[in-house]
C-alpha cells in the first residue's frame, strides 16, 4: 500500500514537474510575446508618429502652397486690374483723340464744302454772265439777220414783181403782135410763148427756192437760240 502511494506520489511529482515546466515555458513564451507585442506597439507607434509627422509636414507644405497660390492669384488679379485700368485709360485717350480728329475733319469738310459752294456760285454767276452776253450778242445778230432777211425778201419780192410784170407785159405784147399781124406763123408764136412761160417758171422757182432757203436759215437760227436758252436753264 505504501509502495503504491509512493508510486502515485512520484507520478504526481513528475506530472507536477511537467506542468511546472509547461507553465514555465508558457510564461517564457508569454513574456516573449509580451516583448514582441511591446516591440510591435513601439514600432506601430513609431510608424504612426512618423506618418502623423509626415502628414503634418505634407499638410503644412500644402497649406504653404495654397497660401502661395492665393498670393499669386491676388497678385495676378491685381496685375489684371491694373492692366484693365491701363487699357481703359488708353481707350479713353484714344477715343478722345479720335473724337478731336473727327471734329477737325468735320470742320475741314465744312470749310471745303463752303469754299466749293462759293467757288461754284462764282463760276455759275460768271457762266450766267457769259451766257447772257452770248444771248445778247445772238439776239443782236438775229435782229440783224432778220432785217437782212426782210430786206432780201422785200428785194426778191420787188424783183419777182418786176420780172413778173415784164413777163406779163412781154406776153401781152406778143399776143397783141400776134393779133395785130398775120405775118408770124402760129408755131413760131407758140414756141416764143412757151419759151417766155418756161423762163417765167424758172425765175419763179428760183425766187421760191431763195425764199425757202432764207426761211430755213431763219429756222436754224431760232433753233440755235432755243438750244442756248435750254443750256442756260
Amino acid at each position: 500500500m505504501a509502495k503504491l502511494n509512493c508510486v502515485k506520489l512520484e507520478g504526481f511529482m513528475a506530472e507536477f514537474g511537467r506542468l511546472e515546466q509547461n507553465i514555465t515555458e508558457l510564461n517564457g513564451a508569454r513574456n516573449l510575446l509580451e516583448i514582441r507585442l511591446e516591440d510591435s506597439n513601439r514600432l506601430v507607434n513609431f510608424y504612426v508618429n512618423k506618418e502623423q509627422s509626415l502628414r503634418d509636414v505634407e499638410n503644412k507644405k500644402l497649406r504653404m502652397e495654397v497660401e502661395d497660390l492665393k498670393e499669386e492669384n491676388e497678385r495676378t488679379a491685381e496685375a489684371g486690374r491694373s492692366d484693365v485700368q491701363l487699357l481703359l485709360s488708353q481707350m479713353a485717350a484714344a477715343e478722345d483723340r479720335h473724337q478731336r480728329a473727327l471734329e477737325a475733319v468735320k470742320q475741314q469738310s465744312s470749310r471745303e464744302v463752303e469754299e466749293a459752294q462759293i467757288q461754284a456760285q462764282r463760276q455759275m454767276e460768271a457762266k450766267d454772265a457769259e451766257v447772257q452776253q452770248q444771248l445778247e450778242e445772238m439776239k443782236t445778230r438775229m435782229k440783224e439777220q432778220e432785217r437782212e432777211r426782210q430786206s432780201e425778201m422785200l428785194k426778191l419780192q420787188m424783183e419777182f414783181g418786176a420780172k413778173l410784170a415784164r413777163v406779163q407785159s412781154s406776153a401781152q405784147r406778143n399776143q397783141q403782135q400776134l393779133h395785130g399781124s398775120n405775118l408770124l406763123p402760129q408755131s413760131v408764136f407758140k414756141r416764143k410763148l412757151q419759151f417766155f412761160q418756161e423762163e417765167k417758171n424758172k425765175e419763179i422757182a428760183a425766187l421760191r427756192q431763195r425764199i425757202k432757203e432764207l426761211e430755213e436759215s431763219q429756222g436754224a437760227v431760232s433753233s440755235s437760240s432755243s438750244y442756248t436758252k435750254r443750256r442756260k436753264f
